[in-house]
């Protein structure tokens, strides 16, 4: 049976539009009533910028062979427990039948500071699947199969986030592939290497000018951190578990 991807290109044009939309709203509506957190901080405290991309997620799992699986969204359900740290916060978290079949990060970066938030980000990304899976190996959710471990990215692209940056290293040189890099390549190079690691089943980053709040632009820089990669993946694996449920 082929995997079903969802119409994830006229959804993910549905979820960049729905992310500028809603930063927009947030911030218009923060800045009326008069609210002190009305700069770029406005946008991201309304919590729902991502909420189209989940909608995706929900209807890979539904449309691969788990229609009846758990999808958790609200922040009650979406707790896992740690190792370094008693528990971690997902924004999805796919269940079947008690079995943790999928837990997925969803991130998003809008200028003007492109630099330090990289690397917090980066950061974050790194602690959050060592731990994820430092967990997994002590059992803590149960004899499970290997779940899926998802991280997406929606980044500004912009002049700021595409422009060459420069880095200072003074004792040992940074790798090739950072030099001159941007931040949106930069990016790109964290999905692949953490792919690379096996620290994620698949990470993605979707480029998106700020003209997405009037339309759906958006693009990929490579292949392998493609949303288009990262929905396969992740209907391969639910499709798999499917096949095992039903063995």
């Amino acid at each position: 049976m082929p995997l079903d991807l969802a119409d994830y290109e006229k959804k993910t044009s549905a979820a960049v539009r729905h992310f500028w939309k809603t930063r927009a709203g947030a911030k218009t509506s923060q800045q009326k009533r008069g609210a002190k957190d009305t700069g770029e901080r406005a946008s991201v405290t309304a919590g729902k910028n991502m909420d189209g991309f989940l909608a995706l997620i929900e209807r890979i799992v539904r449309a691969n062979g788990l229609a009846d699986a758990d999808v958790h969204l609200a922040k009650r359900v979406v707790t896992l427990p740690g190792h370094f740290r008693p528990t971690k916060l997902w924004d999805v978290l796919v269940m079947m039948e008690g079995r943790l079949i999928a837990a997925i990060e969803l991130k998003s970066q809008v200028g003007p500071s492109f630099g330090n938030n990289s690397n917090n980000r980066a950061e974050e990304a790194l602690g959050t699947a060592v731990d994820f899976w430092t967990a997994y190996r002590e059992h803590a959710f149960g004899e499970v199969a290997r779940p899926f471990l998802g991280w997406l990215i929606l980044l500004e692209d912009c002049e700021a986030s595409r422009r060459p940056v420069s880095d200072k290293s003074p004792h040992y040189p940074v790798f090739p592939e950072f030099k001159g890099a941007s931040y949106a390549a930069r990016y790109d190079i964290l999905c692949r290497k953490l792919m690379e690691e096996r620290l994620y089943t698949s990470a993605a980053l979707v480029l998106s000018p700020r003209t997405g709040s009037r339309g759906h632009s958006w693009s990929s820089l490579s292949d392998l951190s493609s949303i288009g990669s990262f929905v396969a993946a992740f209907a391969g694996h639910v499709a798999t578990e499917a096949a095992r449920r039903k063995a």
